[in-house]
């Protein structure tokens, strides 16, 4: 998944998501359990907002980020569980 660049942005934005307090602290309520939102991540990348959601989106469906609805917006955490599951995966050599 960090052979392309794509890949390196996206292992790059599972990084921000790891200390989300420290990287998104214009936040107004606790990101670390509500999540952070495609705009916020965009903005920290300096990326289109799309942009940022097409990574957003893909990592979801690979099941490494939830999401969950406040109110209008979508907010995105990573799933730490399933990021454990996928690294021991990787460790026995697939």
């Amino acid at each position: 998944m960090t052979a392309t660049p794509s890949g390196r942005m996206r292992q790059t934005i599972l990084d921000l998501l790891k200390d989300p307090a420290a990287h998104f602290p214009a936040a107004r309520r606790d990101v670390a359990e509500a999540g952070v939102t495609a705009r916020a991540v965009a903005a920290e990348l300096g990326l289109p907002r799309r942009t940022a959601l097409a990574h957003l989106t893909f990592l979801t469906r690979l099941g490494l980020l939830r999401t969950r609805r406040v109110r209008c917006r979508t907010r995105y955490r990573r799933d730490e569980v399933r990021i454990a599951e996928v690294a021991r995966f990787f460790e026995k050599g697939w």
